[in-house]
Order: structure tokens, then C-alpha cells, then sequence
């Protein structure tokens, strides 16, 4: 019992460490709530956060395998490289698209909620890269003895990776919700950001699958 205490600050703390950087889903988290609210940015990080879940188990269910056979992780990459592309160009032509609509466009502040839950579900899925990132933690933990691939284990990993990554998100919310004097300014230029972020991530996923093949 006492491991599966352990297992679940260090799964906690990895999960919040690993989107403590701006990123796709922390900074769309974030335009959420600029846009639309703290509520429905809270509600976007809950359905990323479910999606992580599910990252997580796929993470373990497969970590034994990806580590024996490098060639699916080489697939992997190669699926964000083309995610990561559209995206930097599809977010460029939506930051281009709002600043020459002059926007006094109010967003219903009733919008469907479900949407931005399943945007959130979307948006975390197209980041294949946390597989990967806890197939690695799930081998360092059970190097260390932390977690044995046991039901108990296993949920509790999932559930530490998923409330990490809340917590994280939460964090964004609430912060860029409190700098109301700015949301204006940020909601004008996150597309841009997260284009440019994109961008950045094609480029790192070319220099990693560069690396592999060479």
C-alpha cells in the first residue's frame, strides 16, 4: 500500500511538470477561459484531462512494446509531425481570419458546453507525444519498484496522470482569468501563439525523427 502512495505523487507531480510549459492544450485551456470563461475553460480542462486518463493506459498497456519495437514509436512521430503541421497552418489562417473580421462579435456565453468539453477531449487527442512521455514513466516507475502492473497500480497511475495534468490546466485557467484587463489582448493573439507553438513542435518532431533514422 504504502508503494501506491508513492506511486501517485510521483505519477501527480509528473503529469503537472509535463504541461507546465505553454502547449497546445494548456494554451487553448487558457483561450477558453479568456474567451469564454473561467466555467467553460474549467469544463475544456476536465475533457483533456479524461483524454490524458486514456493516454496513460495506453502508456502502460504498451510501454513493455514500444520499448522492444522502436519502429512504432517512429510511426508515432510521424503522425504528430502531420498533426502538428496542420495545425500550425490551420490556427495562422484563424489568427489572420479574426484580426481582418473586426470582431465585436460577443461569444454566446451560453454556447454548448458539451462542445467545449469534447473540444477538449479533441484537442488532447490529436497530442499523440504523452504516450510516449508515460510509456517512459511507467518504465522509470517500475524500475524503482513503484508500480507492478497490477489493477491497483495501473489506476492508480491513470487517475494520478489525469488529475496532474487538471491541476496544470486549472492553473491556466484560473490565471489568465484573473488578468482581465488582458484576456482582450491575449484572445486577439492566441492563435498566433498556439500557430506558432505548432510550429515549434514540427520542428522538434522532424529533429527527433531525424535523429532516430539517422
Amino acid at each position: 500500500m504504502p508503494h501506491l502512495i508513492i506511486l501517485f505523487f510521483a505519477t501527480f507531480s509528473a503529469s503537472l511538470m509535463a504541461i507546465v510549459f505553454p502547449g497546445l492544450v494548456n494554451i487553448t485551456a487558457a483561450k477558453t477561459s479568456a474567451q469564454r470563461g473561467k466555467t467553460n475553460g474549467i469544463i475544456f480542462a476536465i475533457g483533456a484531462s479524461l483524454i490524458v486518463s486514456l493516454q496513460a493506459y495506453i502508456g502502460v498497456l504498451i510501454s513493455k512494446y514500444l520499448y522492444n519495437n522502436p519502429f512504432v514509436i517512429d510511426i508515432l512521430l510521424k503522425i504528430a509531425l502531420a498533426v502538428f503541421a496542420f495545425f500550425a497552418i490551420y490556427f495562422f489562417i484563424m489568427a489572420k481570419k479574426n484580426k481582418s473580421t473586426k470582431k465585436v462579435r460577443q461569444v454566446n456565453i451560453e454556447n454548448k458546453r458539451i462542445n467545449i468539453f469534447l473540444k477538449g477531449m479533441l484537442i488532447a487527442a490529436l497530442n499523440v507525444l504523452p504516450i510516449a512521455y508515460f510509456c517512459g514513466l511507467n518504465a522509470a516507475w517500475n524500475v524503482s519498484g513503484w508500480i507492478k502492473f497490477q489493477l491497483w497500480d495501473i489506476l492508480v497511475f491513470v487517475i494520478a496522470a489525469g488529475m496532474g495534468t487538471f491541476a496544470m490546466l486549472y492553473m491556466y485557467v484560473f490565471y489568465f482569468d484573473k488578468l482581465e484587463d488582458r484576456t482582450d489582448t491575449f484572445s486577439r493573439y492566441s492563435d498566433y501563439i498556439i500557430s506558432a507553438l505548432m510550429a515549434l513542435l514540427l520542428i522538434i518532431t522532424l529533429i527527433r525523427l531525424f535523429y532516430m533514422e539517422a
